[in-house]
């Protein structure tokens, strides 16, 4: 019997897609050209199982970054709740660079996976959009940042975290440069 598309997994199939996911980010990260047959056997599962849920290699890589992406921008509503909304934004972003700096080994596998014209865009578009949005009304409001900075605006502000090295010191670069995005942010704001 198939399942309809966006139904929920039962938790045996939820639970084996979740363990290819934690053994395809690991094996990935190594190497983008893990073969398919050795994640699904260091995760416990068959062939079928595992090309049910992925049918390809663009398919897991896809959704690595999607699951990945969504961890780091469900971070927000969390740091939001239990720190000033000041310190939550600061928070966040030492969050995003860590992800940025551990995934770099997983950018290959990226790379590979979108070369036919595939888009990261859309995938974290929504989910980063929506925790930079987020991060920044708190901020509005408390009066901690200026007044009318947009997400895209935020977004370019830090760009520059993929331009950092992650096998150098990326902690100081990284830290310097959000440092700097933090002070831009507070420059005009009504509470300063």
């Amino acid at each position: 019997m198939q399942q309809k598309k966006g139904a929920p997994l039962r938790s045996d199939a939820q639970r084996n897609r979740d363990r290819i996911l934690e053994v395809a980010l690991a094996e990935l990260t190594r190497s983008a050209d893990a073969p398919l047959s050795a994640i699904a056997k260091k995760a416990g599962v068959g062939q079928g199982t595992f090309y049910r849920n992925f049918p390809n290699r663009e398919s897991l890589v896809l959704e690595i970054y999607r699951h990945e992406v969504q961890q780091v921008a469900d971070t927000a509503s969390q740091l939001l709740e239990t720190r000033p909304p000041e310190e939550a934004l600061r928070a966040w972003m030492d969050r995003l660079a860590r992800y940025a700096m551990a995934k770099a080994g997983l950018a290959d596998a990226l790379r590979k996976a979108t070369a036919c014209g595939s888009s990261l865009a859309g995938l974290s578009h929504g989910p980063v959009t929506s925790a930079v949005t987020l991060l920044l009304e708190a901020n509005e409001d408390a009066g901690t940042i200026r007044p009318g900075v947009t997400p895209e605006d935020f977004l370019l502000a830090i760009a520059g975290l993929w331009q950092i090295d992650p096998h150098g010191d990326w902690q100081t670069r990284a830290g310097r440069l959000l440092d700097l995005v933090m002070d831009g942010l507070r420059t005009g704001a009504p509470g300063s």
